[in-house]
């Protein structure tokens, strides 16, 4: 999916610049094997002023509304998103609640895999890789479910906001304080929106108003692609009722990528079980005093004559963990949003926002970045004295290939921490492909949790950027896959321990997917996820989260890892079969094919949890355990990353996707041997496939960002921290 040229704006600063900041920070901690020791906000953040930090406002700014939904902004609690369009005739916020999925909780085994597998390693160990490559579709399980999307809260304003004052529109999401606005005047009435999504209270609020009275008219409706019922109440509040799929909608195909689907589902699940249910409860409240509301339909409110409207958004669902079936849920989501919705009105609206700027400050003041203004053939940017107030973030990227903004940098990484803030909080769903923001039935590839970079990539700013709770749906999140694991461990492959494959979803779908083994037969995504387990705890030395949390995952997912290995040439313990996702390569016959052994990308993974379970075992004093003794035995007889004449891993000849060279960053691998000066060719390696990239003649387009160009100043300023 990362062969894209362009990502999502607001996903590539959290999988991107999370990755830069998590890298470099790896890097400074130096060459220790032990428990590296954490650095002090003074080590690594260059303080600021609050006059200097004011003077730089952390402001996403547009001077239009949205035409595409990768120029709305997104608001988050956590656990509720919206996508904020900004329109002026008409307003759309995208919705979404992160328990919203299809499907019920799978089986997750095939007892009919360990034939099939004996079959492909021995096509393997005949080097007849193409051939492995097809007879590996029949170790393929059923398909991911699919994230939803709860709907849209749309507003419909009257004819005088039709032709407004496009010179007086600005559009901006503060950064400081989580708050989207726009403010606009039309036919002489200066309008304001504030919109926030407060976490302790679960809420979305929204407020509407102008500077003269009596002046406000609009409609406020709900609506949903999903099957759903609304309705109003003798409350002023519109309720939606609905429910998700029981069964995953078939997967979409995507060119080259498409999945090859084999018959039926693999599952005796019913044919049409019962999905999640769901439930929203819209508050509208007015001024006193002005103007008034009606009913209109049945199911939408009209407010006429007033000076200001507040609205307050509310939504659950019926899920009830990832093993328990819809059907079988205790929760009911329409009275857990009306009490919801009365504890929230015992409020005022400026206390919600007071309560919303205490919890959400909390966790992003912590951290401040300056950068220099300017450096060595580095042109100041020309509208750097106008950008904080007049000039839209799409010009200031558009200038930034010509004259670099430091300061459009330390936005991009503060948006990176605000995204993560918004996406996942303690009690959250894990941040899934697309954080938790979604406008589609069918979004791209499921939005499910892709377990060969994407959800990793997610939660590697969290630690460097001093945001360790954000990772607690993430640890909730390894626990459950755990549980499945272990299943498809014994089944599929007679092993112990536990094993996650490439893509998962809300039900912690631990089986391979369904489709081609390029991208669907991957046995490592479990156990790159346990690298977080271990450093958090080297970042927290929380000696109870190792011993009672990270311990027993980590053990039992180095379990599967031994078991998993088998001696192949030379004595080496490799695995077999193994591929780089989504990579492919030329086998020896000329044919296409993506199953061999050993890829770069197993051995880098499987080194880091043999050493991190190592030094854990050390801190919990269990160095003489029979699990440390084999892991001690194994790592040494690992199949070695091998090396190419101009200094790239040989797996990395064509450089698509740079998972491979995990070894490279944050592992065992980069920073435990002394293996600097490997690190520096590869960086340069990676420094000439991207540089073309920063000549990119168009940067911005339908308000995304171009991945590729800022892809090239990752590396190029690692190279730069390296040196």
């Amino acid at each position: 999916m990362l062969k894209r040229i362009e990502v999502f704006f607001f996903l590539y600063v959290v999988v991107h610049l999370g990755f830069l900041f998590g890298f470099v920070h790896g890097v400074a901690m130096g060459d220790s094997e032990g428990v590296k020791k954490p650095l002090t906000d003074k080590d690594v953040w260059s303080s600021i002023s609050e006059k200097a930090e004011s003077s730089r406002p952390l402001e996403v700014r547009f001077n239009e509304p949205a035409k595409h939904w990768t120029d709305s902004f997104p608001i988050g609690n956590g656990r509720l998103g919206a996508m904020v369009w900004g329109g002026v005739a008409t307003e759309t916020l995208n919705l979404n609640e992160d328990t919203l999925w299809t499907g019920t909780p799978g089986y997750y085994t095939d007892p009919g895999v360990p034939p099939i597998l004996s079959e492909v390693r021995k096509l393997v160990d005949d080097g007849q890789y193409a051939a492995a490559t097809t007879a590996a579709l029949n170790l393929s399980g059923d398909a991911s479910n699919v994230y939803q999307f709860l709907g849209d809260m749309k507003l419909e304003f009257d004819d005088s906001n039709a032709t407004y004052d496009k010179g007086t529109y600005k559009r901006v999401l503060d950064l400081d304080t989580a708050t989207v606005k726009v403010e606009y005047s039309a036919n002489g009435v200066e309008y304001l929106r504030e919109y926030f999504a407060l976490n302790p209270d679960q809420v979305i609020a929204m407020k509407i108003s102008g500077n003269k009275l009596a002046n406000l008219n609009f409609t406020v409706y709900l609506d949903s692609k999903l099957h759903h019922h609304s309705y109003v109440n003798d409350k002023n509040q519109i309720i939606m009722d609905g429910s998700c799929q029981g069964r995953r909608i078939p997967p979409k195909v995507y060119g080259n990528d498409s999945p090859i689907l084999r018959g039926p589902p693999k599952s005796n699940e019913s044919s049409n079980p019962q999905g999640i249910q769901y439930s929203a409860v819209l508050d509208l409240q007015i001024s006193d005093g002005a103007g008034g509301v009606r009913v209109l339909d049945g199911r939408k409110l009209r407010v006429e004559g007033c000076n200001s409207a507040i609205i307050l958004l509310v939504a659950s669902s019926s899920f009830d963990g990832p093993f328990t079936k819809p059907v079988d849920s205790k929760k009911d989501p329409k009275s857990s949003s009306i009490s919801k919705m009365d504890s929230v009105k015992r409020f005022s609206y400026g206390d919600l926002y007071a309560r919303h700027i205490d919890d959400y400050q909390a966790l992003f003041h912590r951290v401040s970045l300056q950068l220099s203004k300017s450096s060595k053939n580095v042109t100041v940017n020309p509208l750097r004295e106008n950008t904080d107030e007049t000039i839209s973030t799409a010009q200031r990227v558009k200038s930034f290939k010509i004259n670099e903004d430091p300061s459009l940098v330390e936005l991009l990484f503060q948006y990176g921490r605000y995204l993560l803030i918004s996406c996942s909080r303690p009690g959250t769903q894990v941040a899934n492909l697309q954080g938790i923001w979604n406008k589609d039935i069918e979004p791209a590839w499921d939005g499910a949790q892709h377990l060969n970079i994407n959800l990793q990539m997610n939660y590697w700013p969290s630690l460097p950027c001093n945001l360790n709770e954000c990772q607690e749906p993430l640890f909730d999140y390894i626990s459950s896959l755990s549980i499945n694991g272990k299943k498809t461990a014994e089944v599929n492959y007679n092993a112990s321990g536990w094993v996650a494959h490439q893509v998962s979803d809300l039900w912690a779908k631990t089986s391979p997917d369904r489709g081609q083994a390029v991208w669907a037969l991957w046995q490592m995504g479990g156990a790159w996820l346990c690298t977080h387990l271990w450093e958090h705890y080297t970042y927290t030395m929380d000696k109870d989260f190792l011993r009672n949390k990270a311990y027993p995952l980590m053990e039992s997912c180095a379990s599967f890892l031994l078991d998993w290995l088998i001696e192949g040439r030379g004595g080496f313990l490799e695995t077999n079969p193994s591929t780089s996702p989504e990579h492919t390569f030329i086998a020896p016959d000329g044919k296409p094919a993506s199953v061999s052994y050993s890829s770069t990308m197993d051995m880098a993974i499987i080194n880091e949890v043999f050493s991190s379970i190592v030094s854990a075992a050390e801190v919990l004093g269990k160095k003489e355990d029979a699990l440390i003794a084999r892991v001690r035995k194994a790592q040494p007889r690992l199949y070695p990353t091998k090396i190419a004449r101009d200094g790239s891993i040989m797996e990395c000849k064509t450089l698509r996707i740079l998972r491979c060279i995990i070894g490279m960053y944050r592992t065992y691998l980069a920073y435990s041997q002394g293996t600097r000066l490997l690190l520096k060719k590869l960086l340069i390696y990676v420094k000439q496939q991207t540089i073309p990239y920063i000549k990119e003649e168009k940067m911005v387009q339908g308000g995304r960002l171009c991945g590729k160009l800022l892809f090239g100043h990752v590396f190029v300023i690692a190279i730069m921290r390296i040196r």
